[in-house]
């Protein structure tokens, strides 16, 4: 597990987290438990759990269930990469092999339920129905995404107008909000129900969680296209390769309408290395990535703006960082 410097006040916290994520249930199959671990152990940085641990810290919790809902968010988030791999075809993640390298479709479909059910039995143990609402909603929002990213694959928006362009950015965003905002936030309005917060402080933990997650996945998209791929574990452009527009593509649409290459790699159509390359190219030249971080950085100040109505306490301002962390970080 990578760790994040500004986190180490919450060290304790997270190794707690890190214990209840590898408890064995009796009834597990052992080639279960040694897939869970790999998969935990493939570089995690274990930001989702550290959002909820700060978010239930503004008032007195029971630290016991406040550790299990935090672990929840993380073994979501597992659950979600294993389906996610398997619907992309992925080989590798972060260099490692992924479940589906090695197992058939239908037995990593099955391990990335059964690793959803582990993540509602974590939550459970937080004791809270409204705890369990959140947890069910954000199941639903994450597959929901999931679906539209498939209904999108290979599709390239035809932007010719303000309207074009509004509705192709509005689609992205349901993506993204949908794929990553949503557990964001769970993750922080869950913690700050748990922690008995009042529904003011509540909704600006939920928005300061949405609204980080949106920003988080922007700067993910600008390194698909900028990152290191030794570091990132993955070729450049990877989602571009697998028919996905983000936004540093959309940009450059926006401003280059007429260029066919981007359309022939993100249809498949004679995308050879070559071509792909040249596409690279042309959008780290232009000014779409400094267009999308942009983006990323007003939505990442909006998450910063929500923590105002919150108790100025050392949690609040471990949030604040932990937003700039996420406009600088490279992997």
């Amino acid at each position: 597990m990578k760790t994040i410097p500004l986190l180490e006040p919450l060290a304790g916290d997270l190794e707690l987290v890190e214990i209840k994520l590898h408890e064995t249930p009796q009834s597990e199959q052992p080639q279960l438990t040694a897939v869970l671990n790999h998969l935990l152990g493939g570089g995690g940085k274990r930001l989702r759990p550290a959002l909820a641990l700060l978010a239930g810290r503004f008032y007195p919790t029971d630290r016991d269930k406040l550790v299990a809902l935090a672990a929840s968010t993380e073994m979501l988030h597992t659950a979600t990469l294993v389906h996610d791999d398997l619907i992309d075809g992925a080989m590798l993640r972060r260099g490692n092999p992924t479940l589906n390298a090695s197992w058939s479709p239908g037995t990593t479909v099955l391990a990335g339920d059964y690793f959803f059910a582990r993540a509602a039995g974590l939550a459970a143990e937080a004791g809270h129905v409204r705890v369990m609402t959140i947890f069910a909603n954000t199941l639903m929002a994450i597959c929901t995404g999931e679906l539209r990213q498939i209904f999108d694959r290979r599709h390239v928006p035809h932007i010719d107008g303000k309207q074009t362009w509004t509705a192709a950015l509005g689609r992205y965003d349901q993506r993204i909000e949908a794929k990553t905002a949503s557990l964001f936030a769970a993750a922080t309005e869950a913690a700050a129900v748990l922690s008995g917060a009042p529904e003011p402080e509540i909704v600006a933990l939920r928005d300061y969680g949405r609204l980080l997650g949106m920003g988080f996945q922007i700067v993910d998209d600008v390194l698909d296209f900028q990152g290191d791929p030794t570091e990132l574990g993955k070729p450049v452009a990877g989602d571009l390769r697998e028919g996905i527009v983000t936004l540093p593509a959309l940009y450059y649409l926006h401003d280059h309408p007429e260029d066919s290459r981007v359309a022939m790699v993100v249809r498949g159509a004679d995308a050879d290395e070559r071509l792909v390359g040249d596409v690279v190219a042309a959008i780290q030249e232009s000014g779409a990535i400094s267009q999308a971080l942009d983006r990323a950085g007003d939505f990442v100040t909006r998450s910063q703006a929500a923590l105002a109505a919150l108790p100025d306490r050392p949690p609040r301002d471990t949030l604040h960082a932990l937003a700039e962390y996420s406009l600088s970080r490279r992997t």
